[in-house]
């Protein structure tokens, strides 16, 4: 829908509440001179009627979780008082009368006395409700004033494998890896409505990936590579320096491959030498 249609159909609610209204603030008024309000009281008490209904409307598409809640229980409250106040005056045709006075609102006595208590209790409420929605509205936090404020802090760029523990890869010499773990941050319950994607203030740290570029380029070596390379660096050695750690700095590959390495050059100086004993 573009924002013509948008506007049309914003203005053409606006007219059919204010028609609606116009409707209701006649019964409204009618009922409040009968209770015994004076021409100007009973002129604005629709007002405090119809008018608190529409304050709980918009509040309640501002405020979130509980304080929603209320607004939308204050909108139903209000909405079905003036919705009883409307149908006695449809039923009473005195109300109707332009030189309207005091009178009942209903023959029984105690269906005449909730109804007087209702119509006569509408503006205390409206009062009390209506200062209680403003103070909710205006202490109300969105999400982005949060984060303004630096209440809140999240971090949406990890994966759930980046949250989890650091992947080590094989990196090139002389490359440093933080490998500690990343924290992970918790899920914030009070923020439902809101799905808002934000960046975290704070320094991400290493989480143990190394960028394509500082990778070595060296080509993955074979057994029987990795073997010959050794026994070309290790000639020279005596047997009692083939160890593990000096073989995978020397080959530079993983502590497994070069465990595998070490036995099997001590095998073969084993063998050698009880050849040339024999």
């Amino acid at each position: 829908m573009n924002r013509k249609a948008k506007a049309a159909l914003v203005l053409a609610l606006v007219v059919v509440v204010a028609m609606a209204f116009r409707v209701s603030w006649n019964a409204l008024r009618d009922v409040a001179r009968a209770i015994g309000a004076d021409g100007t009281a009973a002129t604005l008490y629709p007002f405090v009627v119809d008018g608190l209904m529409a304050l709980a409307l918009v509040a309640a598409l501002v405020l979130t979780d509980e304080a929603r809640r209320f607004a939308l229980r204050v909108l139903a409250a209000y909405t079905l008082a003036s919705l009883v106040l409307n149908y006695v005056h449809g039923l009473l045709p005195e109300l109707h009368s332009e030189s309207i006075d005091w009178t009942r609102l209903a023959d029984w006595d105690p269906a005449n006395w909730a109804l007087v208590l209702l119509a006569t209790s509408l503006p205390v409420g409206s009062i009390y409700f209506g200062s209680d929605l403003v103070a909710k509205v205006l202490h109300h936090k969105t999400t982005v004033d949060l984060l303004a404020d630096g209440w809140v802090q999240i971090d949406l760029n990890r994966s759930m494998s980046d949250q989890g523990e650091p992947v080590v890869e094989e990196t090139a010499p002389g490359v440093e890896v933080d490998s500690s773990p990343v924290p992970v941050v918790e899920p914030i319950e009070a923020l439902p409505q809101l799905s808002v994607a934000a960046e975290s203030m704070r320094p991400r740290r290493a989480t143990g990936r190394v960028p394509q570029a500082a990778r070595s380029t060296r080509p993955t070596r074979t057994d029987a590579e990795l073997l010959g390379e050794a026994r070309s660096l290790t000639e020279s050695w005596p047997i009692e320096k083939l160890t593990g750690e000096g073989i995978r700095k020397a080959l530079r590959t993983s502590p497994a491959k070069a465990r595998v390495v070490r036995e099997t050059l001590k095998a073969e100086r084993e063998r050698d030498s009880a050849a040339v004993a024999g």
